[in-house]
């Protein structure tokens, strides 16, 4: 009888809905980064050439940034791009380190919701300020709704990689990243 071969990643319904965020998040990424460029340099050109810089700016930036970090923090989740220190995580074999990383990710799913659900208050205050953007009258609050949605789609990511682990006979870094190393050879 043949070893059954085990395959990262969801399957099914979860597997097409994770396939469906990591490219909406990519192209969020990608499109925010590439605003951005375009902003800045439009910016730049606008004030060398013609001595005005554009008054908005700084202000799709600021919103820019906050996008950029919120939706890829669950995009390096999904990916296990995460900064990690591993140096007694790798030296532990195959079935300690999956233990380990069901701690880990269980840990830190759960501090990622913590964050959200905080966040959540602070958004919340920042409605009831009333407070917009000075330049193009954008309620502040509504910059900052990413945030908890970053927080609770990381903390969903880290929660899967928490599961996956505990049902695989492999370590995972994420859903869909098997914890892995090749040899380099350094001549």
């Amino acid at each position: 009888m043949a070893k059954k071969k085990e395959k990262p990643g969801l399957s099914g319904i979860p597997g097409q809905i994770d396939r469906w965020m990591n490219h909406i998040e990519a192209f969020i990424l990608g499109t925010s980064v590439l605003l951005m460029v375009l902003n800045t340099v439009a910016n730049v050109i606008g004030r060398f050439f013609f001595g005005e810089s554009l008054f908005f700016a700084e202000e799709v930036n600021r919103i820019l940034i906050v996008m950029i970090t919120f939706a890829g923090i669950g995009y390096a989740a999904r990916h296990g791009r995460h900064i990690r220190m591993s140096a007694f995580y790798d030296i532990l074999p195959v079935n300690l380190r999956r233990i380990l990383m069901v701690f880990i990710a269980s840990f830190t799913s759960s501090v990622m919701f913590f964050l959200a659900y905080f966040s959540i208050g602070y958004i919340a205050s920042v409605y009831n300020t009333g407070r917009v953007l000075p330049t193009m009258g954008f309620p502040l609050y509504f910059i900052y709704l990413w945030v908890p949605l970053g927080f609770a789609i990381t903390g969903i990511q880290y929660a899967l990689t928490a599961l996956k682990n505990a049902v695989s006979k492999k370590a995972y870094l994420a859903v869909n990243v098997e914890d892995c190393y090749t040899d380099i050879d350094i001549k």
